[in-house]
């Protein structure tokens, strides 16, 4: 039996760490709201730019390639080409766009092999492999875009050094990008339509741009209407963020806590999501098992990862067992899965977490809209909510939520 004195000295260090990482979420939050905010004032008038240019490009057959070398980058070009090609906006039409991440040390060699001169190529990451490959694409007579200064013509560099809130600052900002190239190729539809007498409705971007319904604007106006948009949708997103870090208070806490015992103590995390939510996947299992120097190595496992194992699973199966049968494979009594899902639905996600709760696995899930069944029936030890219904926004809140649980983690000691 503990002594009183012993029970007591704990419990006031529970309360004590508690309210260290309390005040750490909060100083997190801070730091992310003043970077969004100084960010997307100073690029709103840029990135509108950037989208008229991309959107010529593609209406002249061009291609987007997103090229990226370090893991965490790797998953940002494998985002940005998953918006492009799969549209989450109902409506929206499909474009080419290609991930190429140099998995085998030739990023260069690939740029040169895929890239033709009306490409537009963006950039993630400032390391030698990306900064060739930029080159080559350059020489090839790409419109290029980066988020460092390694020679682009366009860059966009978030004024802030904590490479965590970077990498979110430069998801909104390629998130705007695709709904905003949209936006241009709609203008100009409803300018051919009424040249050709046909009707002049904006299409699906009229929810989200409404002074597309209004009377016909030359290209240098719709630039300074997309211009603040950019900054109402920046503060849009600041405000998702502080909401799902100031509601998901104790949920990030608790989670922290736990997941800092279990992974000291041998545990793996396991990381799954759909889409975009994949590639979030993709970024979890980067931080942890490359952290940059910042902390020591933690084991993950992606989910999403191995495109044999996927396709095999969904071929034989279907694809509500893709993340399910592999939680059967990898997982074990004090492993933690971590589930991304926009709608808080999608069923091979809810399946994996019942599947990883019978086996004794914590499960924590970042979900989106009202939370979905994940959140309604409990099917997780910790769910986040953010409370939006447009996906690009909840993504991007989610990317924060997982960045502050990365950073609270380490500091659960």
């Amino acid at each position: 039996m503990s002594h009183p004195a012993t029970t007591h000295g704990g419990r006031a260090r529970v309360v004590e760490r508690h309210e260290y990482l309390a005040r750490r979420l909060d100083e997190l939050m801070a730091l992310r709201t003043q970077a969004n905010d100084r960010f997307f004032e100073a690029a709103a008038e840029p990135l509108a730019r950037l989208c008229q240019r991309v959107a010529e490009r593609f209406s002249r057959g061009a291609r987007l390639i997103a090229i990226g070398h370090t893991p965490q980058a790797r998953s940002d070009a494998r985002h940005l080409a998953v918006e492009f090609v799969h549209p989450v906006i109902v409506g929206k039409r499909a474009l080419p766009a290609i991930a190429l991440t140099g998995a085998d040390g030739a990023l260069r060699e690939h740029v040169e092999l895929t890239a033709e001169p009306q490409d537009v190529v963006i950039a993630f990451g400032c390391e030698q492999q990306t900064v060739a490959a930029l080159g080559a694409a350059t020489r090839r007579g790409c419109l290029t875009a980066a988020f460092d200064p390694i020679g682009a013509e366009w860059e966009l560099e978030p004024p802030v050094a904590d490479p965590l809130v970077r990498q979110e600052l430069i998801e909104t900002a390629y998130h705007l990008l695709w709904e905003l190239v949209h936006v241009f190729f709609e203008h100009r539809d409803k300018l051919c339509g009424r040249q050709a007498g046909s009707s002049q409705h904006p299409g699906a971007s009229s929810f989200l741009y409404p002074f597309l319904v209004e009377g016909e604007r030359d290209e240098e106006r719709v630039i300074g209407d997309v211009r603040g948009s950019i900054r109402l949708k920046a503060h849009e997103i600041g405000a998702l963020r502080a909401q799902t870090l100031r509601e998901g208070r104790d949920v990030l806490l608790a989670a922290a806590t736990v997941l800092r015992e279990n992974l000291d103590a041998g545990a793996t995390v396991l990381a799954l999501g759909n889409g975009g939510s994949a590639t979030d996947a993709m970024d979890v299992v980067a931080d942890l098992r490359d952290p940059s120097g910042r902390w020591s190595a933690r084991r993950a496992i992606d989910l999403t990862e191995d495109s044999a194992i996927l396709t095999a699973i969904a071929n034989d199966i279907g694809v509500e067992a893709i993340f399910r049968r592999q939680v059967i494979a990898y997982g074990r009594e004090g492993d933690v899965l971590l589930a991304f899902s926009t709608s808080g639905g999608s069923v091979n996600v809810i399946e994996a977490l019942t599947e990883a709760r019978g086996r004794g696995l914590t499960t924590i899930a970042m979900v989106g809209y009202d939370g979905g069944r994940i959140a309604a029936d409990g099917l997780a030890d910790h769910v986040l909510v953010t409370r939006s219904e447009h996906i690009p926004r909840i993504q991007e809140a989610q990317a924060s939520a997982w960045h502050v649980l990365r950073e609270l983690l380490e500091a659960a000691a």
